[in-house]
């Protein structure tokens, strides 16, 4: 599936991944392919793409078609 993570300023990841692990706010949760249509509130955590991990400071995410959009708060 093909992920963006986005923050007010930059983009600061896109590309394909396999699974997506995400800090959400009842608990971390992961995105495969074939996902059912999903929007979420994230919390303050780690969140990866395959061998990707990113330490985001929030956000949302929008999974819909096997597209996973990320707008994070900020990201370290």
């Amino acid at each position: 599936m093909f992920v963006e993570i986005i923050t007010p300023d930059r983009k600061v990841f896109s590309g394909e991944a396999s699974v997506v692990t995400l800090p959400g706010v009842d608990g971390s949760f992961q995105i495969l392919n074939d996902h059912a249509a999903l929007v979420s509130t994230l919390e303050k955590g780690t969140l990866s793409a395959d061998k990707e991990v990113f330490q985001i400071e929030g956000g949302v995410v929008e999974v819909l078609n096997n597209k996973v959009l990320i707008l994070a708060e900020g990201v370290n």
